[in-house]
């Protein structure tokens, strides 16, 4: 019987150990997703998605889902609202329409995104904007303090 090795092949976006569940291609859910860890879905999920953690979207995958997590990494289809506390990825091909609230968003070449993006007011340590620090013009009073 042949072995196979842990470093043959390409590399999963989500290894399968660091997975806690997997809805795979050919699969159908409808309803409420709540778990811990890292889930990744592969084929076609519609209802409501809740972690404190990661969600990755299959290239396969197609999601009509409100969705309130972590972080989520999406290279297959989603469609509805998206808020998470840490990071949101769109990776080619990935098709997004709905609304995304996020801190930090990283779109990649070729993902189609239909939506709105908000990125402010979500971290709760984000720090206070600053005044503009350039260069000041001859004769421009200094800034005022206090």
């Amino acid at each position: 019987m042949a072995m196979l090795k842990r470093d043959e092949g390409p590399v999963p976006a989500a290894p399968a150990s660091d997975l806690n569940a997997l809805l795979g291609r050919g699969s159908e859910f409808e309803g409420k997703l709540t778990f811990e860890g890292t889930v990744r879905i592969d084929g076609k999920f519609t209802g409501t998605i809740v972690t404190g953690d990661v969600l990755v979207v299959g290239e396969g995958a197609k999601i009509s889902a409100e969705i309130n997590c972590g972080t989520l990494i999406v290279h297959g289809e989603v469609q509805g609202n998206v808020r998470a506390r840490s990071l949101v990825e769109f990776h080619q091909p990935a098709r997004i329409r709905g609304n995304v609230e996020t801190p930090s968003l990283v779109v990649e070449k070729g993902v189609i995104f239909e939506g709105q993006c908000k990125m402010e007011g979500l971290a709760g340590d984000a720090p206070e904007p600053r005044e503009p620090r350039g260069p000041r013009l001859a004769g421009a009073p200094p800034p005022s303090e206090g």
